[in-house]
């Protein structure tokens, strides 16, 4: 029997995972782009296409200066309706700032996420990344879009206490139908209980 498609989503993390994953990078040949990358994910909610196409000119200023956020366009997303200006969570700018730091190819058309022998990569390696990570830890059933779907289930979560709506959550995840972003959040029973019970 074919699984449904809400059974083959990527499991969501919670914060005990995510600091187990972030203490497992500190381990890693490469500590500092791969934290990056993984907070680019779970802090940003970018796909891995996005990940592997993120460029310094998507997060600087006309100075050279590190901004609040992520310009992300349509070509370094999904297509037309992909592109979209994400705010940078303060632990996801500190890991910019740190990885620009130790960077040696900061010029506005390079690559964020560079790997040893080239100067970009793609989004396969990213998925292949994450795969390997998750893995390592012991974790089934998580994948490059764990924290893509972790982003979004937990911006799901708050947004109404900012005022905010799920056509906000639509527009952080670059998805063209609310139903799609729908189909991302993760439910939760306890939440289900209590407003029963109101």
């Amino acid at each position: 029997m074919a699984q449904t498609g809400i059974a083959k989503q990527a499991k969501t993390i919670n914060k005990k995972v995510v600091d187990e994953i972030l203490r497992y990078l500190d381990t890693t040949r490469y500590p500092i782009r791969n934290k990056l990358i993984f907070l680019l994910s779970e802090r940003g909610g970018l796909r891995a296409k996005e990940i592997a196409s993120i460029t310094w000119s998507m997060v600087e200023d006309a100075q050279g200066n590190l901004t609040a956020e992520i310009i992300l366009p349509n070509s370094a997303s999904k297509g037309k309706d992909g592109g979209r200006v994400i705010p940078m969570a303060k632990v996801l700018r500190e890991a910019m700032e740190t990885h620009k730091y130790n960077s040696k190819n900061t010029e506005p058309h390079h690559r964020i996420i560079q790997t040893e022998r080239a100067s970009k990569t793609s989004a396969q390696v990213i998925v292949n990344i994450f795969q390997k990570w998750f893995a390592d830890r012991g974790y089934d059933g998580c994948s490059s879009h764990s924290g893509r779907r972790t982003f979004i289930t937990n911006a799901a979560r708050k947004i109404t206490s900012v005022g905010g709506s799920l056509r906000d959550i639509q527009y952080l995840s670059g998805h063209s139908s609310l139903q799609t972003t729908q189909r991302y959040i993760e439910g939760d029973s306890e939440a289900r209980r209590k407003v029963v019970e109101r």
